[in-house]
């Protein structure tokens, strides 16, 4: 799993009012594809489920994993934690239901009761997600940081493609299917791919931006292959919420964050240390 490092801590928000972040931590470059998920069922028995996309380009390996809900993204991000002795991310019951961390728990941390702060390896809040897409601390302002409005090197609107690597370029408006995650278009100023089309990704935050009930609808940006326009790539765009168990969506997946950024270690290595997500109020 590749990841590139979101720098810059302590930025101000983009005048959505999201995207602030105070340290420096890694994001996956990539989404999560097939080919992640199987190894992991295979090994730790997650018995996660993948959309069948026969129908949408095929169910090639380096495909991005879609049609997994919010819950089995979570149930993959505590293996990548505890398969490597670390601390579960999300916590669950013996019946696979979630539950808010409590201040009885080692981790607990009041300002986001999804996470726990010993966890290295996290589905990335909504400030996490929206810096690594639109952040541009190359594009110097009054103040040092400035913000793209979409998640290509330049923020213009990207060109829609079915795949490639070409710069400002990001595959969505009716295209057959979602690209191989490593051939799905251009990369952000920070240097991830897909941020922008192929599929919509989860983020770990509630829709009303507090993490305090279970059962809350959670947040999803990005855009698809699949009827989305540029606006849905733009960083003014807020869809409602999703339902965190529902897994029929073939236009849905995720990536991975790892908090904060542990620069003693290989970008590729399965390490990190911990983090605390400050508490926002739903953008008005």
């Amino acid at each position: 799993m590749d990841f590139v490092t979101i720098g810059n801590p302590n930025n101000a928000p983009d005048t959505t009012g999201y995207g602030s972040v105070a340290y420096t931590y890694n994001l996956g470059k990539y989404e999560v594809s097939r080919d992640m998920i199987d190894k992991a069922n295979a090994a730790g028995s997650l018995g996660i489920t993948l959309q069948d996309m026969t129908s949408y380009g095929g169910n090639g390996i380096n495909k991005p994993a879609t049609g997994i809900n919010w819950a089995e993204a979570a149930f993959y991000v505590n293996w990548l934690n505890t398969s490597t002795g670390g601390t579960a991310a999300y916590k669950f019951d013996n019946n696979k239901y979630f539950q808010l961390w409590s201040p009885t728990d080692a981790g607990y941390n009041a300002n986001n009761m999804f996470r726990n702060s010993l966890a290295r390896y996290v589905i990335p809040s909504m400030d996490e997600w929206y810096k690594g897409a639109y952040g541009n601390a190359s594009k110097l302002v009054l103040g040092g940081f400035s913000w793209n409005s979409y998640p290509t090197g330049n923020g213009d609107v990207p060109v829609a493609v079915s795949e490639g690597t070409s710069d400002g370029t990001a595959v969505y408006n009716l295209q057959a299917g979602p690209a191989d995650i490593t051939n799905a278009g251009g990369l952000s100023a920070y240097g991830t791919m897909g941020q922008g089309g192929n599929v919509w990704e989860w983020n770990e935050t509630a829709y009303d931006g507090i993490n305090n009930t279970p059962s809350e609808d959670r947040q999803r940006l990005g855009g698809s292959w699949l009827r989305s326009g540029s606006s849905h790539l733009n960083a003014s765009n807020m869809t409602p919420g999703s339902d965190p168990w529902a897994e029929y969506d073939i236009r849905i997946g995720f990536r991975v964050a790892m908090v904060p950024e542990p620069s003693s270690l290989s970008l590729l290595a399965l390490g990190g240390v911990a983090v605390a997500l400050r508490r926002r109020q739903k953008r008005a």
